[in-house]
């Protein structure tokens, strides 16, 4: 076994321990713009450890697709992390239009926890369920646009192709476009981690939620589940961005230890926006997403202007 694939293991590993720090450190952050401590950035392991240890209270009207969204959930994410390149290192289990498998297995975890929370029978889950959908087709055009971008680029179809094309010597071709990929991409982890200005996860006015709307009747240890596997696809999000922008010709060693502080790193990003910005208005937020699309494709149609110079 090469150096490379035990980094990439590594790297997996790495992601399903740590990831609960992600949330504790936008926590951290926030707390040091607002001139307060707030609390620690372990402060999500003690929440699902507790949590895990309580039994779940279901709503009688809820049925099977409530009880299986959580952990379905979880194991879309965890299928999604194991796709992933680390450290240079395409997965073992990656082939020719993983990527395709990557967005789908993101859809079904979505679709799931929509029925899941419309099948409790509550008009408020109901409500967060259906801005949920809205906000998703949009995200996921701006996702397939970077993803095209890529392909474009980089010429493959696989994950491991995408992610680990870009060299120290490219910067200097690619990085307006890497540049216009990473913050399209950015717009994407904010939606789907549904973190300000799409959505304030902090938020107790139902009228005003998405994501924390359709979790209301979870409880025990389905939340734990839910709230571990947020953390987890924040992660992956944040790797993906890592991996589009990092050089794929350095030391494993060192790109992994590169991506994670480049993960950590927007951690803190999406913490400061979260303290210096207001969530959106309902009306705005499919303008915000389609702009990044937007600038998705202008970075496909800059790639494509090079690339006719180039032949």
């Amino acid at each position: 076994m090469n150096l490379q694939i035990i980094m990439w293991g590594i790297g997996v590993i790495e992601a399903l321990v740590l990831s609960p720090v992600l949330p504790g450190i936008i926590n951290k952050v926030k707390a040091f713009f607002a001139g307060r401590k707030g609390p620690s950035v372990f402060q999500l392991y003690y929440d699902i450890i507790k949590l895990m240890k309580k039994r779940a209270v279901r709503s009688t009207t809820a049925g099977a697709l409530f009880t299986i969204a959580p952990m379905t959930a979880l194991i879309t994410s965890v299928l999604m992390l194991i796709l992933l390149p680390f450290a240079g290192k395409a997965s073992p289990l990656g082939f020719a239009g993983d990527i395709l498998l990557f967005l789908y297995l993101g859809g079904l975890g979505r679709v799931l926890t929509v029925c899941g929370a419309m099948d409790t029978g509550s008009s408020f889950e109901g409500m967060g369920a259906s801005r949920e959908c809205q906000f998703a087709i949009l995200t996921e055009g701006t996702f397939m646009a970077v993803a095209g971008a890529l392909m474009l680029m980089t010429r493959s179809f696989s994950l491991g192709g995408m992610l680990n094309f870009i060299t120290t010597s490219d910067y200097n071709r690619y990085g307006i476009i890497l540049v216009l990929l990473a913050v399209a991409m950015f717009v994407v982890v904010l939606t789907e981690c549904c973190r300000l200005p799409v959505d304030d996860p902090d938020t107790h006015l139902e009228l005003t939620m998405i994501h924390e709307a359709m979790i209301l009747d979870n409880s025990g240890d389905e939340l734990g589940i839910i709230h571990y596997a947020a953390s987890l696809k924040m992660w992956i999000l944040l790797s993906v961005e890592a991996m589009m922008i990092l050089p794929a010709d350095m030391n494993p060693v060192i790109l992994l230890l590169t991506e994670t502080l480049t993960v950590l790193f927007g951690s803190i990003l999406i913490g400061t926006i979260e303290s210096v910005t207001a969530r959106y208005r309902f009306l705005k937020v499919p303008q915000f997403l389609v702009g990044s699309t937007a600038l998705a494709f202008i970075a496909m149609f800059l790639l494509s202007l090079l690339q006719i110079q180039g032949a």
